[in-house]
Protein backbone atom coordinates (compact mmCIF):
# COMPACT_ATOMS: atom_id res chain seq x y z
CA UNK A 1 0.00 0.00 0.00
CA UNK A 2 1.13 3.35 -1.02
CA UNK A 3 2.39 5.36 2.12
CA UNK A 4 0.54 9.24 2.26
CA UNK A 5 3.43 11.83 1.82
CA UNK A 6 2.72 12.83 5.32
CA UNK A 7 3.46 9.35 6.37
CA UNK A 8 5.89 9.44 4.34
CA UNK A 9 7.88 12.12 5.95
CA UNK A 10 6.99 10.31 9.25
CA UNK A 11 8.76 7.01 8.34
CA UNK A 12 11.90 9.22 6.64
CA UNK A 13 12.70 10.96 9.75
CA UNK A 14 12.59 8.35 11.87
CA UNK A 15 14.56 5.71 9.58
CA UNK A 16 16.97 9.03 9.85
CA UNK A 17 17.32 10.65 13.35
CA UNK A 18 16.41 7.26 15.15
CA UNK A 19 17.71 4.64 13.43
CA UNK A 20 20.74 6.99 12.15
CA UNK A 21 20.46 5.88 8.48
CA UNK A 22 22.54 7.42 6.07
CA UNK A 23 20.35 9.53 3.28
CA UNK A 24 21.20 7.38 0.27
CA UNK A 25 20.30 4.31 2.12
CA UNK A 26 16.93 5.66 2.83
CA UNK A 27 16.33 7.21 -0.71
CA UNK A 28 17.23 3.76 -2.35
CA UNK A 29 14.68 1.96 0.53
CA UNK A 30 11.83 3.85 -0.37
CA UNK A 31 12.67 4.36 -4.14
CA UNK A 32 12.43 8.11 -4.07
CA UNK A 33 15.08 11.15 -4.59
CA UNK A 34 17.28 11.78 -1.87
CA UNK A 35 16.42 15.64 -2.62
CA UNK A 36 12.80 14.64 -0.93
CA UNK A 37 14.83 12.94 1.92
CA UNK A 38 16.48 16.23 2.72
CA UNK A 39 12.76 17.81 2.13
CA UNK A 40 11.75 15.32 4.86
CA UNK A 41 14.75 16.21 7.19
CA UNK A 42 14.21 19.85 7.42
CA UNK A 43 10.53 19.72 7.62
CA UNK A 44 7.68 17.04 8.39
CA UNK A 45 4.87 18.99 7.04
CA UNK A 46 5.27 18.49 3.05
CA UNK A 47 5.51 21.38 0.61
CA UNK A 48 2.84 22.17 -1.37
CA UNK A 49 2.06 20.70 -4.24
CA UNK A 50 2.97 23.88 -6.95
CA UNK A 51 0.04 23.72 -10.13
CA UNK A 52 1.36 23.12 -13.22
CA UNK A 53 0.07 24.95 -16.11
CA UNK A 54 -0.91 22.90 -19.03
CA UNK A 55 0.69 23.23 -22.03
CA UNK A 56 -0.66 25.37 -24.57
CA UNK A 57 0.60 23.53 -27.86
CA UNK A 58 -2.70 23.25 -29.29
CA UNK A 59 -3.46 26.95 -30.25
CA UNK A 60 -1.90 27.20 -33.61
CA UNK A 61 0.33 29.59 -34.50
CA UNK A 62 -1.60 32.23 -35.82
CA UNK A 63 -3.63 32.04 -32.72
CA UNK A 64 -0.58 32.98 -30.44
CA UNK A 65 0.01 35.52 -32.81
CA UNK A 66 -3.23 37.41 -32.49
CA UNK A 67 -3.90 37.15 -28.93
CA UNK A 68 0.20 38.52 -28.46
CA UNK A 69 -1.15 41.22 -30.45
CA UNK A 70 -4.00 41.97 -28.44
CA UNK A 71 -2.36 41.96 -25.42
CA UNK A 72 0.33 44.48 -26.70
CA UNK A 73 -2.93 46.72 -27.50
CA UNK A 74 -3.36 46.34 -23.87
CA UNK A 75 -0.48 48.25 -22.88
CA UNK A 76 -1.68 50.90 -24.62
CA UNK A 77 -5.61 50.65 -22.67
CA UNK A 78 -6.90 51.43 -19.63
CA UNK A 79 -6.16 49.01 -16.76
CA UNK A 80 -9.72 48.14 -16.57
CA UNK A 81 -10.58 47.77 -20.05
CA UNK A 82 -7.85 44.96 -20.62
CA UNK A 83 -8.61 41.49 -21.81
CA UNK A 84 -8.81 38.82 -19.48
CA UNK A 85 -8.77 35.42 -20.64
CA UNK A 86 -12.06 34.51 -20.90
CA UNK A 87 -12.48 37.71 -22.94
CA UNK A 88 -9.81 36.62 -25.21
CA UNK A 89 -11.23 32.75 -25.48
CA UNK A 90 -14.82 35.16 -25.86
CA UNK A 91 -12.92 36.73 -29.01
CA UNK A 92 -11.61 33.91 -30.45
CA UNK A 93 -14.74 31.60 -30.97
CA UNK A 94 -16.27 34.98 -32.11
CA UNK A 95 -13.85 35.94 -34.61
CA UNK A 96 -11.58 32.82 -35.73
CA UNK A 97 -14.08 29.58 -34.56
CA UNK A 98 -11.75 28.81 -32.07
CA UNK A 99 -12.90 24.96 -30.75
CA UNK A 100 -10.55 24.45 -27.85
CA UNK A 101 -10.87 24.63 -24.34
CA UNK A 102 -11.21 27.52 -22.25
CA UNK A 103 -8.62 27.08 -20.18
CA UNK A 104 -5.83 26.45 -22.41
CA UNK A 105 -6.58 30.23 -23.71
CA UNK A 106 -6.42 31.00 -20.15
CA UNK A 107 -3.12 29.42 -19.64
CA UNK A 108 -1.46 31.16 -22.16
CA UNK A 109 -3.00 34.52 -21.46
CA UNK A 110 -1.09 34.11 -18.09
CA UNK A 111 1.91 32.82 -19.11
CA UNK A 112 2.20 35.86 -20.94
CA UNK A 113 1.18 37.94 -18.54
CA UNK A 114 3.05 36.24 -15.39
CA UNK A 115 4.20 39.39 -13.40
CA UNK A 116 0.41 40.41 -12.99
CA UNK A 117 -1.21 39.39 -10.00
CA UNK A 118 -5.07 38.82 -9.14
CA UNK A 119 -6.69 39.93 -6.01
CA UNK A 120 -9.18 37.78 -5.08
CA UNK A 121 -12.02 39.07 -2.91
CA UNK A 122 -14.31 37.74 -0.52
CA UNK A 123 -18.11 37.83 0.00
CA UNK A 124 -20.49 37.01 2.02
CA UNK A 125 -23.56 35.59 -0.22
CA UNK A 126 -26.81 37.25 0.26
CA UNK A 127 -30.50 36.68 -0.48
CA UNK A 128 -32.58 39.35 -2.43
CA UNK A 129 -36.11 40.11 -2.12
CA UNK A 130 -37.76 40.30 -6.04
CA UNK A 131 -38.30 44.52 -6.79
CA UNK A 132 -37.05 45.14 -3.74
CA UNK A 133 -33.46 46.41 -3.98
CA UNK A 134 -31.19 48.20 -6.70
CA UNK A 135 -27.63 49.31 -6.83
CA UNK A 136 -26.17 52.73 -8.47
CA UNK A 137 -22.38 53.85 -8.91
CA UNK A 138 -20.40 55.46 -11.59
CA UNK A 139 -17.45 53.82 -13.63
CA UNK A 140 -14.90 55.26 -16.16
CA UNK A 141 -14.15 54.24 -19.44
CA UNK A 142 -12.34 55.32 -22.55
CA UNK A 143 -13.94 55.68 -26.05
CA UNK A 144 -12.85 55.54 -29.17
CA UNK A 145 -14.70 59.32 -31.00
CA UNK A 146 -13.63 60.88 -34.37
CA UNK A 147 -11.78 63.47 -32.03
CA UNK A 148 -10.07 60.46 -30.55
CA UNK A 149 -9.90 58.81 -27.17
CA UNK A 150 -12.56 60.26 -24.77
CA UNK A 151 -13.43 58.93 -21.40
CA UNK A 152 -16.76 58.89 -20.95
CA UNK A 153 -18.58 58.51 -17.35
CA UNK A 154 -20.86 55.59 -17.14
CA UNK A 155 -23.93 55.51 -14.72
CA UNK A 156 -25.50 52.14 -13.26
CA UNK A 157 -28.07 50.47 -11.53
CA UNK A 158 -28.61 47.35 -10.86
CA UNK A 159 -31.76 45.49 -10.30
CA UNK A 160 -30.25 42.94 -6.74
CA UNK A 161 -32.51 40.19 -6.77
CA UNK A 162 -32.29 39.54 -10.80
CA UNK A 163 -28.90 41.50 -11.69
CA UNK A 164 -30.62 42.78 -14.53
CA UNK A 165 -28.59 45.97 -15.64
CA UNK A 166 -29.03 49.41 -16.95
CA UNK A 167 -26.00 51.50 -18.09
CA UNK A 168 -25.79 55.29 -20.00
CA UNK A 169 -22.65 57.14 -20.78
CA UNK A 170 -21.95 60.68 -20.15
CA UNK A 171 -19.42 63.68 -20.65
CA UNK A 172 -19.36 64.73 -17.35
CA UNK A 173 -20.06 62.89 -13.99
CA UNK A 174 -22.17 66.16 -12.60
CA UNK A 175 -24.98 65.56 -10.29
CA UNK A 176 -27.59 66.39 -13.22
CA UNK A 177 -26.60 63.00 -15.50
CA UNK A 178 -26.85 61.17 -11.74
CA UNK A 179 -30.20 62.80 -12.02
CA UNK A 180 -30.63 62.07 -15.31
CA UNK A 181 -29.50 58.77 -15.28
CA UNK A 182 -32.21 57.86 -12.21
CA UNK A 183 -35.04 58.92 -14.57
CA UNK A 184 -33.74 56.95 -17.69
CA UNK A 185 -33.02 53.79 -15.24
CA UNK A 186 -36.33 53.90 -14.24
CA UNK A 187 -38.04 53.92 -17.93
CA UNK A 188 -35.77 51.49 -18.90
CA UNK A 189 -36.92 48.94 -16.05
CA UNK A 190 -40.67 50.03 -16.19
CA UNK A 191 -40.98 50.95 -12.47
CA UNK A 192 -38.83 52.11 -9.18
CA UNK A 193 -37.12 50.05 -6.46
CA UNK A 194 -38.54 50.31 -2.77
CA UNK A 195 -35.11 50.82 -2.00
CA UNK A 196 -31.79 52.08 -3.28
CA UNK A 197 -28.18 51.50 -2.29
CA UNK A 198 -25.34 54.25 -2.99
CA UNK A 199 -21.57 54.61 -2.00
CA UNK A 200 -21.36 58.71 -0.76
CA UNK A 201 -21.73 60.10 -4.13
CA UNK A 202 -21.53 64.05 -4.23
CA UNK A 203 -23.99 64.55 -6.35
CA UNK A 204 -26.43 62.69 -3.30
CA UNK A 205 -24.49 63.21 -0.53
CA UNK A 206 -23.38 67.12 1.06
CA UNK A 207 -21.38 65.94 3.93
CA UNK A 208 -20.51 62.34 5.88
CA UNK A 209 -21.31 61.99 9.25
CA UNK A 210 -20.30 58.70 11.67
CA UNK A 211 -22.10 55.69 10.90
CA UNK A 212 -24.80 55.98 8.31
CA UNK A 213 -26.05 59.42 8.53
CA UNK A 214 -25.90 62.11 6.34
CA UNK A 215 -27.22 66.03 4.62
CA UNK A 216 -28.25 64.80 1.38
CA UNK A 217 -28.31 67.19 -1.19
CA UNK A 218 -31.60 68.94 -2.20
CA UNK A 219 -31.95 68.09 -5.69
CA UNK A 220 -31.63 64.39 -4.79
CA UNK A 221 -33.76 64.64 -2.12
CA UNK A 222 -36.52 65.92 -4.28
CA UNK A 223 -35.59 62.96 -7.09
CA UNK A 224 -36.43 60.58 -4.27
CA UNK A 225 -39.46 62.06 -3.15
CA UNK A 226 -41.00 62.35 -6.88
CA UNK A 227 -40.14 58.57 -6.97
CA UNK A 228 -40.88 57.34 -3.56
CA UNK A 229 -37.95 55.13 -2.72
CA UNK A 230 -35.76 54.82 0.36
CA UNK A 231 -31.78 55.53 0.67
CA UNK A 232 -28.97 53.59 2.29
CA UNK A 233 -25.55 54.90 1.86
CA UNK A 234 -22.70 52.39 2.55
CA UNK A 235 -20.26 53.03 5.12
CA UNK A 236 -17.35 55.10 3.83
CA UNK A 237 -13.99 53.51 2.73
CA UNK A 238 -12.54 49.85 2.18
CA UNK A 239 -15.25 49.12 5.28
CA UNK A 240 -18.54 49.55 3.51
CA UNK A 241 -16.59 48.01 0.20
CA UNK A 242 -18.88 44.81 0.40
CA UNK A 243 -21.84 46.77 1.00
CA UNK A 244 -22.95 46.87 -2.97
CA UNK A 245 -20.93 44.22 -4.44
CA UNK A 246 -23.51 43.62 -7.12
CA UNK A 247 -22.91 46.85 -8.78
CA UNK A 248 -19.11 46.69 -8.47
CA UNK A 249 -18.90 43.17 -9.86
CA UNK A 250 -21.32 44.46 -12.23
CA UNK A 251 -19.25 47.27 -13.42
CA UNK A 252 -16.25 44.93 -13.73
CA UNK A 253 -18.02 42.52 -15.88
CA UNK A 254 -19.56 44.54 -18.12
CA UNK A 255 -16.52 46.52 -18.90
CA UNK A 256 -14.49 43.07 -19.21
CA UNK A 257 -17.14 42.06 -21.98
CA UNK A 258 -18.28 44.95 -23.92
CA UNK A 259 -15.55 47.55 -23.47
CA UNK A 260 -12.66 45.44 -24.40
CA UNK A 261 -11.10 46.15 -26.79
CA UNK A 262 -11.40 49.63 -26.64
CA UNK A 263 -14.86 50.50 -28.04
CA UNK A 264 -15.30 52.82 -31.05
CA UNK A 265 -18.41 55.25 -31.73
CA UNK A 266 -19.71 58.06 -33.40
CA UNK A 267 -20.99 60.47 -30.59
CA UNK A 268 -22.57 60.14 -27.07
CA UNK A 269 -25.97 58.98 -28.90
CA UNK A 270 -24.57 56.38 -30.56
CA UNK A 271 -22.43 55.02 -27.73
CA UNK A 272 -25.59 55.10 -25.54
CA UNK A 273 -27.26 53.19 -28.37
CA UNK A 274 -24.34 50.31 -27.94
CA UNK A 275 -24.66 49.83 -24.57
CA UNK A 276 -28.42 49.59 -24.65
CA UNK A 277 -27.96 46.85 -26.52
CA UNK A 278 -25.26 45.35 -24.37
CA UNK A 279 -27.73 45.61 -21.46
CA UNK A 280 -30.47 43.67 -23.46
CA UNK A 281 -27.85 41.09 -24.86
CA UNK A 282 -26.49 40.36 -21.03
CA UNK A 283 -31.04 39.51 -20.36
CA UNK A 284 -30.19 36.74 -21.59
CA UNK A 285 -27.52 35.12 -19.19
CA UNK A 286 -27.34 33.37 -16.90
CA UNK A 287 -25.51 34.23 -13.52
CA UNK A 288 -22.93 31.64 -11.66
CA UNK A 289 -25.38 29.93 -9.14
CA UNK A 290 -28.32 30.34 -10.20
CA UNK A 291 -30.93 28.29 -12.79
CA UNK A 292 -33.09 30.85 -14.43
CA UNK A 293 -31.60 33.83 -16.95
CA UNK A 294 -31.77 37.14 -16.25
CA UNK A 295 -34.56 37.82 -17.59
CA UNK A 296 -36.60 34.79 -16.14
CA UNK A 297 -35.90 36.30 -12.78
CA UNK A 298 -36.99 39.48 -13.90
CA UNK A 299 -40.31 38.65 -14.85
CA UNK A 300 -40.28 37.94 -11.08
CA UNK A 301 -39.29 41.22 -9.97
CA UNK A 302 -41.70 43.48 -12.89
CA UNK A 303 -45.23 43.27 -10.67
CA UNK A 304 -43.01 44.41 -7.51
CA UNK A 305 -41.49 47.57 -8.30
CA UNK A 306 -43.24 50.85 -7.82
CA UNK A 307 -45.67 51.72 -10.46
CA UNK A 308 -43.42 55.23 -12.04
CA UNK A 309 -45.47 58.37 -11.93
CA UNK A 310 -47.50 60.41 -13.93
CA UNK A 311 -45.24 63.13 -15.09
CA UNK A 312 -41.16 62.59 -15.22
CA UNK A 313 -38.69 63.86 -12.92
CA UNK A 314 -37.28 66.98 -14.64
CA UNK A 315 -33.64 67.01 -14.27
CA UNK A 316 -32.87 70.00 -15.58
CA UNK A 317 -32.24 73.78 -14.73
CA UNK A 318 -34.45 76.08 -16.57
CA UNK A 319 -33.43 79.54 -16.37
CA UNK A 320 -34.68 83.08 -18.25
CA UNK A 321 -31.72 84.41 -20.01
CA UNK A 322 -31.51 87.53 -21.94
CA UNK A 323 -30.30 87.83 -25.60
CA UNK A 324 -27.63 90.16 -25.85
CA UNK A 325 -26.23 92.40 -28.65
CA UNK A 326 -23.91 89.90 -29.93
CA UNK A 327 -26.87 87.24 -30.49
CA UNK A 328 -25.51 85.46 -27.14
CA UNK A 329 -27.29 84.28 -23.92
CA UNK A 330 -24.71 83.59 -20.85
CA UNK A 331 -25.29 80.53 -18.62
CA UNK A 332 -23.47 79.24 -15.80
CA UNK A 333 -20.57 81.12 -16.77
CA UNK A 334 -20.73 80.54 -20.68
CA UNK A 335 -22.08 81.92 -23.54
CA UNK A 336 -24.18 80.24 -26.59
CA UNK A 337 -25.51 81.74 -29.47
CA UNK A 338 -29.28 82.06 -30.81
CA UNK A 339 -30.40 83.66 -34.19
CA UNK A 340 -30.17 86.92 -34.85
CA UNK A 341 -34.04 87.43 -35.03
CA UNK A 342 -33.74 87.11 -31.00
CA UNK A 343 -31.54 89.85 -30.39
CA UNK A 344 -32.72 92.13 -27.08
CA UNK A 345 -35.56 89.46 -26.11
CA UNK A 346 -35.90 86.93 -23.07
CA UNK A 347 -35.74 83.62 -23.47
CA UNK A 348 -36.51 80.29 -22.04
CA UNK A 349 -32.71 77.76 -21.47
CA UNK A 350 -33.15 74.34 -19.98
CA UNK A 351 -29.91 72.86 -18.78
CA UNK A 352 -29.75 69.37 -19.57
CA UNK A 353 -26.15 67.33 -18.25
CA UNK A 354 -24.89 67.48 -21.82
CA UNK A 355 -26.80 69.81 -24.29
CA UNK A 356 -28.12 73.10 -23.65
CA UNK A 357 -31.71 73.48 -25.05
CA UNK A 358 -32.97 77.64 -25.38
CA UNK A 359 -36.54 77.82 -26.36
CA UNK A 360 -38.94 80.93 -27.32
CA UNK A 361 -42.91 80.73 -27.07
CA UNK A 362 -42.71 76.73 -27.10
CA UNK A 363 -40.49 76.83 -29.78
CA UNK A 364 -36.62 75.20 -30.11
CA UNK A 365 -34.84 78.06 -31.40
CA UNK A 366 -31.17 76.35 -30.18
CA UNK A 367 -29.53 73.63 -29.34
CA UNK A 368 -26.16 72.87 -28.03
CA UNK A 369 -23.58 70.62 -26.54
CA UNK A 370 -22.72 71.92 -23.49
CA UNK A 371 -19.48 73.68 -22.36
CA UNK A 372 -18.24 72.67 -18.70
CA UNK A 373 -15.27 75.43 -19.07
CA UNK A 374 -15.39 79.11 -18.03
CA UNK A 375 -16.68 82.37 -19.74
CA UNK A 376 -16.12 80.05 -23.01
CA UNK A 377 -18.37 81.25 -26.05
CA UNK A 378 -20.06 78.25 -28.11
CA UNK A 379 -21.78 79.68 -31.44
CA UNK A 380 -23.61 78.18 -34.53
CA UNK A 381 -22.67 79.72 -37.99
CA UNK A 382 -26.73 79.39 -39.40
CA UNK A 383 -27.62 81.87 -36.25
CA UNK A 384 -25.73 84.58 -37.98
CA UNK A 385 -26.26 83.74 -41.80
CA UNK A 386 -29.18 86.61 -41.52
CA UNK A 387 -26.63 89.51 -40.13
CA UNK A 388 -23.99 88.37 -42.35
CA UNK A 389 -26.41 89.08 -45.55
CA UNK A 390 -25.82 92.51 -45.32
CA UNK A 391 -22.23 92.34 -43.44
CA UNK A 392 -20.70 89.48 -45.56
CA UNK A 393 -17.06 90.75 -44.75
CA UNK A 394 -17.58 89.49 -41.38
CA UNK A 395 -17.91 85.93 -42.08
CA UNK A 396 -13.91 85.09 -42.42
CA UNK A 397 -13.06 86.29 -38.59
CA UNK A 398 -16.32 85.02 -37.13
CA UNK A 399 -15.64 82.90 -34.17
CA UNK A 400 -19.15 80.98 -35.83
CA UNK A 401 -16.89 80.08 -38.65
CA UNK A 402 -13.89 79.23 -36.61
CA UNK A 403 -16.31 77.08 -34.30
CA UNK A 404 -17.71 75.15 -38.28
CA UNK A 405 -14.04 74.47 -38.67
CA UNK A 406 -13.11 72.48 -35.90
CA UNK A 407 -16.27 70.85 -35.46
CA UNK A 408 -15.93 69.14 -38.77
CA UNK A 409 -19.44 71.31 -40.24
CA UNK A 410 -17.20 73.17 -42.51
CA UNK A 411 -16.62 70.49 -45.02
CA UNK A 412 -13.50 71.14 -47.36
CA UNK A 413 -15.52 71.54 -50.40
CA UNK A 414 -17.10 75.09 -48.77
CA UNK A 415 -13.49 76.64 -48.49
CA UNK A 416 -12.45 75.23 -52.05
CA UNK A 417 -15.96 77.19 -53.77
CA UNK A 418 -15.38 80.03 -51.57
CA UNK A 419 -11.76 80.37 -52.81
CA UNK A 420 -12.65 79.82 -56.54
CA UNK A 421 -15.32 82.53 -55.86
CA UNK A 422 -12.85 84.71 -55.14
CA UNK A 423 -10.32 83.99 -57.72
CA UNK A 424 -13.53 84.81 -59.98
CA UNK A 425 -15.53 87.40 -58.80
CA UNK A 426 -12.84 89.40 -55.92
CA UNK A 427 -13.00 88.98 -52.23
CA UNK A 428 -16.23 91.05 -51.98
CA UNK A 429 -19.04 89.71 -53.85
CA UNK A 430 -17.30 86.21 -53.43
CA UNK A 431 -18.35 86.86 -49.72
CA UNK A 432 -21.74 87.61 -50.80
CA UNK A 433 -22.14 84.94 -53.00
CA UNK A 434 -21.02 82.27 -50.23
CA UNK A 435 -23.38 83.39 -47.11
CA UNK A 436 -26.19 83.33 -49.81
CA UNK A 437 -25.34 79.99 -50.72
CA UNK A 438 -25.21 79.24 -47.08
CA UNK A 439 -28.19 80.56 -46.72
CA UNK A 440 -30.30 79.03 -48.96
CA UNK A 441 -28.07 75.60 -48.03
CA UNK A 442 -29.37 75.64 -44.30
CA UNK A 443 -32.32 73.75 -45.12
CA UNK A 444 -30.61 70.37 -46.62
CA UNK A 445 -28.60 68.09 -45.31
CA UNK A 446 -24.95 68.81 -45.36
CA UNK A 447 -23.89 65.66 -46.79
CA UNK A 448 -26.07 66.54 -49.33
CA UNK A 449 -25.32 69.82 -50.17
CA UNK A 450 -21.71 69.01 -50.24
CA UNK A 451 -22.14 65.88 -52.45
CA UNK A 452 -23.86 68.51 -54.89
CA UNK A 453 -21.44 71.33 -54.13
CA UNK A 454 -18.53 68.70 -55.47
CA UNK A 455 -20.46 67.94 -58.19
CA UNK A 456 -21.23 71.63 -59.39
CA UNK A 457 -17.64 72.52 -59.05
CA UNK A 458 -16.83 69.63 -61.57
CA UNK A 459 -18.89 71.31 -64.17
CA UNK A 460 -18.01 75.00 -63.97
CA UNK A 461 -21.03 76.51 -61.89
CA UNK A 462 -20.72 79.03 -59.39
CA UNK A 463 -23.42 80.92 -59.03
CA UNK A 464 -26.45 80.25 -56.64
CA UNK A 465 -29.50 80.02 -59.49
CA UNK A 466 -27.18 77.36 -60.98
CA UNK A 467 -26.49 75.23 -57.91
CA UNK A 468 -30.19 75.76 -57.06
CA UNK A 469 -31.19 73.92 -60.59
CA UNK A 470 -28.83 71.10 -60.38
CA UNK A 471 -30.36 70.38 -56.91
CA UNK A 472 -34.14 70.98 -58.36
CA UNK A 473 -33.13 68.33 -60.70
CA UNK A 474 -31.69 66.16 -58.68
CA UNK A 475 -34.99 66.23 -56.44
CA UNK A 476 -37.25 65.76 -59.82
CA UNK A 477 -38.10 62.38 -61.35
CA UNK A 478 -37.73 63.21 -65.44
CA UNK A 479 -38.80 60.09 -66.91
CA UNK A 480 -37.82 61.19 -70.34
CA UNK A 481 -35.43 64.08 -70.06
CA UNK A 482 -31.66 63.30 -71.04
CA UNK A 483 -29.76 66.05 -69.14
CA UNK A 484 -26.99 67.78 -70.66
CA UNK A 485 -23.85 66.34 -70.09
CA UNK A 486 -21.44 68.09 -68.26
CA UNK A 487 -18.58 68.35 -70.46
CA UNK A 488 -20.51 70.53 -72.59
CA UNK A 489 -21.57 72.75 -70.20
CA UNK A 490 -17.85 73.07 -69.89
CA UNK A 491 -17.87 74.21 -73.75
CA UNK A 492 -19.98 77.63 -72.85
CA UNK A 493 -16.39 78.69 -71.04
CA UNK A 494 -14.82 79.68 -74.42
CA UNK A 495 -17.80 82.66 -74.76
CA UNK A 496 -16.68 84.21 -71.77
CA UNK A 497 -15.14 87.35 -72.49
CA UNK A 498 -13.26 89.82 -69.89
CA UNK A 499 -14.71 92.44 -68.42
CA UNK A 500 -14.13 95.56 -70.32
CA UNK A 501 -15.06 99.33 -69.46
CA UNK A 502 -16.88 101.68 -71.45
CA UNK A 503 -13.66 103.30 -73.47
CA UNK A 504 -14.77 100.86 -76.57
CA UNK A 505 -17.92 102.92 -76.67
CA UNK A 506 -16.00 106.16 -76.79
CA UNK A 507 -14.45 104.23 -79.86
CA UNK A 508 -17.28 103.84 -81.75
CA UNK A 509 -18.31 107.44 -80.79
CA UNK A 510 -15.43 108.50 -82.30
CA UNK A 511 -15.64 106.54 -85.66
CA UNK A 512 -19.28 108.10 -86.71
CA UNK A 513 -17.48 111.39 -85.72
Amino acid sequence: MRLKKVELFENIRKDYFNDKKSIRGIARNYGIHRRQVRQAILSAVPPERRDTIRSCSVLLPILRGEIDKWLEEDLNSPRKQRHTGKRVYERLVELHDYQGAEVTVRNYVYKKRKGLGVNNKVYIPQTYIPGNEAEVDWYEAIVEFPSGRTKVYIFQMRACYSGREFHIAFFHQSQQAFLEGHSMAFDYFGGVFKEIRYDNLTSAVKKVFKGRKRIETERFVSMRSHYLFNTVFCLPGIQGAHEKGGVECGVGRFRRSHLVPVPKALNLEDLNKQLLQYCQKDDQRTIIGKTNSIIEDWQEEIPQLTKLPREQFLAIDVLIVHVNNKSLVTIKSNHYSVPVSYVGQSVEAHIYAETITIIKQGKIIAKHQRNYGQHQVVAELNHYLALLRYKPGGLSSSIALKQARANGKWPDIFETYWQNLISKYGENKANKQLVDFLWWAQDFDLKDIESLLNQALDIGCYQLESIQSLMRYKNTNYNQVTPLPGELLGELVRYDRPKEGIKQYDQLLGDHS
